[in-house]
């Protein structure tokens, strides 16, 4: 199965983080074919050239091949490249499986944090786009932890 993960890869804890998740993807089995974009070397080593091009083709090739795409949602808001990524993936009928682990989303049944609500600028919960969201549930699910992103992987296979 080739899979296309979608990560934001700028930091090097965004980088350390997507290094920590192939690994742990490509454990899940022999089957999985992963591509990483911050592993291509010809269009993301970033100390090195390539114009928008080259990444636009690479890197859309790669979602074109893929049967499934894993798209990382956390941030202070879902990045432009994963978001692209996942609008393509959703035209192209590919699967996808989002990953949002932002710890803002527990204590959902907690009385003060619900009141919160109603104060402006007082929300104690994330926002994530709906629109993105959205494209992902249409083509698949959204999961909140890595170790439910193995299990959905599991399940995939």
């Amino acid at each position: 199965m080739k899979v296309y993960y979608a990560a934001p890869l700028f930091s090097r804890a965004e980088q350390d983080y997507n290094e920590k998740c192939a690994k742990m993807i490509r454990a899940v089995s022999d089957a999985i074919d992963l591509y990483v974009p911050q592993e291509a070397d010809d269009i993301n080593d970033k100390s090195q050239y390539a114009d928008s091009l080259m990444i636009a083709r690479g890197d859309a090739d790669k979602v074109r091949e893929s049967d499934l795409v894993i798209a990382v949602l956390d941030g202070l808001s879902i990045d432009a490249g994963v978001a692209a990524e996942v609008g393509m993936a959703y035209a192209l009928d590919i699967p996808m499986i989002g990953l949002y682990t932002d710890v803002r989303t527990q204590g959902a049944d907690v009385p003060a944090k619900l009141e919160a609500l109603k104060v402006l600028g007082e929300s104690q919960f994330s926002y994530v786009n709906l629109f993105v969201v959205g494209l992902i549930k249409e083509k698949g699910e959204l999961v909140g932890s890595e170790a439910q992103l193995v299990e959905a992987l599991q399940k995939r296979l």
